[in-house]
């Protein structure tokens, strides 16, 4: 997913394929005859709206969405804008006639802010309090996209989920998952959010914050999984996660100090994306201080300049002891990655790194001018030695000394590396229709067996003892 402002595209989930699983199911007779648990099975597989349906033909099936254990409304937006109403009365219908015995594994609702969302609360609030609910989940949409969302639309929808909370204070203080959008808060909103939904454990934002350059201080006893993607937070500072696990931060606008990692001693994932226009740069070792449990790093450049700072290994080491996985991706073409090898001297027990290349040009946030990609850099120990690193795998490998000079680089200090596996560029169909004149530098990744030779030969010839398998992927 890239997280580019203005041009975003929204993946919806469609509930085709349960369609075609209903159309190959037997005929209603002999499917009422088969035994409850092998209808039960078969109908949380095509998802609870189509199971509704199919047991309202039957009258022997008729009590069966009271005993399904899965109860998932996940519609994509445009069929929710004609069904909102449908959902909250077929989720309301399910729930308040359900068995208290039968445990709900899982509960999800998708559905549009509205007047019309208060049964789903309510009924949802009920049997939080009648029946057994393992994991609950709303994902709540706006009936306007960000696209289309001036700052009064961000406050009256932010105010339309407070009145929501408010009236169904029991429903949330159930829920394990929660993703909103499109909402401007308060400052004390969030925090309130948080503080009612005292089970939750995955919380993700879309386009919210509490105000141009506010800062959003984080706190909760059960968070395992936090995500937000946009808002005009100046910085997020998690203060107590005793239980999270994976941070997700992408496309901050303020540069200074945009996130904050105060006590959280169960992080091993961090995912941060940015394409970094001011052109400042993070230090990893200042971001990861409190956080050394990390133990996989995701950073996404989005073919921008890049927005981390190399930094010494006796600086950066101490906060990289756990990490086993890097993944760094769309680092755009034009800089030297090279410059990307003291993250390798810095993390001992590195076992594999991910690296894609790719000047993404549908994705650049501007293509009057390019801009200088490469940071700041001192080239690492020539003798340092790194002997965990298993896997090395690039994106956008080409035969030219910026990746062959990477690689044999890589090898040497590697003794122990066991595969590289090196794929072409990836092909973008957008970025040929938005620009279709652009100009694309030919492609130079191999073609013959060779041309696969010769490289090969080239790669290997630096070390005595490492002598990875490298295969061309594409």
């Amino acid at each position: 997913m890239k997280f580019n402002r203005g041009r975003r595209r929204r993946d919806s989930k469609k509930a085709a394929g349960s369609d075609d699983m209903l159309g190959k199911l037997p005929n209603d007779d002999m499917l009422s005859k088969l035994p409850n648990d092998v209808l039960l099975n078969i109908l949380e597989r095509v998802g609870t709206l189509d199971a509704v349906k199919n047991c309202i033909l039957s009258k022997q099936m008729q009590k069966l969405p009271g005993m399904l254990s899965q109860i998932v409304i996940d519609l994509s937006p445009r069929d929710l804008v004609r069904m909102n109403g449908v959902v909250a009365n077929v989720t309301a219908n399910i729930l308040s006639t359900r068995s208290p015995q039968i445990t709900v594994r899982r509960l999800k609702v998708k559905f549009f802010l509205s007047p019309r969302s208060l049964p789903i609360g309510k009924a949802v609030a009920l049997a939080m309090a009648t029946q057994k609910l393992d994991a609950a989940e709303f994902e709540i949409l706006t009936l306007r996209d960000s696209f289309n969302c001036t700052g009064e639309y961000f406050l009256r929808f932010a105010k339309q989920f407070n009145d929501f909370l408010n009236d169904c204070p029991d429903a949330f203080a159930g829920l394990t998952r929660l993703q909103l959008q499109n909402m401007r808060f308060g400052e004390s909103d969030i925090p309130n959010i948080l503080s009612t939904c005292k089970r939750l454990q995955s919380l993700s934002f879309f386009e919210c914050d509490a105000g141009v350059r506010s800062v959003l201080h984080v706190q909760h006893a059960q968070l395992v999984e936090l995500v937000i993607t946009y808002g005009e937070f100046k910085t997020v500072v998690l203060d107590f996660l005793p239980k999270l696990q994976q941070m997700t931060y992408n496309n901050w606008l303020c540069d200074e100090n945009p996130l904050v990692l105060g006590t959280v001693p169960q992080l091993w994932k961090l995912s941060l994306a940015n394409a970094n226009l001011s052109g400042k740069t993070l230090n990893l070792s200042k971001l990861l201080a409190n956080a050394p449990t990390v133990s996989h790093l995701y950073l996404e450049f989005q073919s921008e300049k890049i927005w981390v700072q190399p930094e010494r290994s006796k600086v950066l080491a101490p906060v990289l002891d756990k990490l086993r996985l890097v993944d760094l991706d769309n680092l755009p073409e034009e800089c030297d990655i090279a410059s990307t090898m003291f993250l390798l001297e810095a993390a001992p027990y590195l076992e594999e790194l991910s690296i894609t290349v790719w000047d993404h040009k549908c994705q650049k946030e501007s293509q009057k001018s390019r801009m200088k990609a490469d940071v700041k850099w001192e080239p690492s120990d020539p003798h340092f030695k790194q002997n965990n690193l298993a896997r090395l795998t690039i994106y956008g490998f080409q035969s030219d000394d910026n990746f062959i000079g990477y690689i044999r680089r890589v090898i040497q200090a590697a003794a122990n590396i066991r595969e590289v596996s090196l794929h072409d560029r990836k092909v973008c169909p957008f970025c040929f229709e938005k620009f279709p004149h652009a100009a694309v530098r030919p492609s130079s990744y191999p073609r013959t067996s060779e041309e696969v030779d010769l490289l090969r030969k080239k790669m290997t010839t630096v070390s005595a003892t490492a002598c990875p398998n490298i295969h061309f992927r594409s």
